[in-house]
């Protein structure tokens, strides 16, 4: 009945947007930060994914992102992803804004996507403007087996993970057009995410104080689930394939009609 609800807002939304965290890939089984007991070579994350500790070691730095980049390289869309997608292509969901850095909505086929914490298979040059995108450029399995510290090809400065680390600021483009999504977003889909980690958890309570509508998916509740107009405690995977089923069972042979509005 809740997916069911939830698809009828959907479907009748004029702009809707989704808001995701680390809870949507967890059933495509990308470790989260804190994975492996917490520790890797007996260091918290929280020691090494910061600027502070690239400009003291930066190799220590470098050996612990690439392991994290060979851990998600093997992980694939999951069907909350790929239900995500498919709205988008019907002209439902406009964005996606996501906390996530693991490249998994995009490659589902997600287009407008908006990566408040970058992304771990970009890097970025600490001196000039240079970034690439390992995946694209068909670099990474190169990249992850040289034992050197990457350098940048323009400059020769380091490069860094192009990722928000502790103490950075979020990238003020990103987030200008987050918020500027979420002031005109009549519905916000927040899917996985804690609701805690701020100021990327203020997007759905700026979208309800524009008069929009609050869905959550989400197993547990969060810091969000207090303003969800519609809370659905179930796992990623299962929430956004009853809300897809919902959508397409309220719009019935209107798929193509909204797919127009897009």
């Amino acid at each position: 009945m809740l997916c069911e609800e939830a698809g009828r807002i959907l479907a009748k939304a004029k702009f809707a947007i989704a808001f995701t965290g680390a809870g949507i890939s967890a059933e495509s089984g990308v470790p989260t930060f804190r994975d492996a007991n917490g520790l890797w070579r007996n260091y918290k994350p929280e020691e090494l994914a910061t600027p502070e500790a690239f400009r003291r070691n930066p190799k220590l730095v470098w050996e612990f992102y690439k392991w994290r980049m060979r851990l998600i390289a093997k992980a694939r869309p999951n069907r909350a992803h790929l239900a995500l997608a498919r709205l988008e292509k019907m002209g439902i969901i406009k964005a996606v804004i996501t906390q996530n850095v693991d490249d998994l909505h995009r490659e589902a086929g997600t287009e407008n996507l908006i990566e408040l914490h970058g992304n771990i298979f970009r890097v970025r040059c600490t001196s000039c403007a240079y970034r690439e995108n390992l995946k694209e450029s068909g670099r990474l399995e190169e990249f992850l087996t040289s034992e050197d510290l990457p350098r940048c090809p323009r400059c020769g400065s380091l490069l860094r993970p192009d990722v928000v680390w502790f103490g950075e600021p979020l990238p003020q483009d990103a987030l200008e057009r987050a918020f500027e999504l979420a002031s005109k977003a009549d519905v916000v889909l927040v899917i996985g995410t804690s609701g805690v980690v701020y100021p990327a958890a203020y997007i759905p309570y700026v979208v309800k104080e524009h008069g929009g509508r609050v869905i959550e998916i989400n197993p547990k509740r969060s810091g969000i689930t207090p303003i969800a107009d519609v809370f659905i405690p179930k796992p990623a995977g299962e929430g956004m394939e009853g809300i897809l089923r919902g959508v397409e069972a309220f719009l019935g042979g209107k798929g193509s009609d909204h797919q127009r509005r897009k």
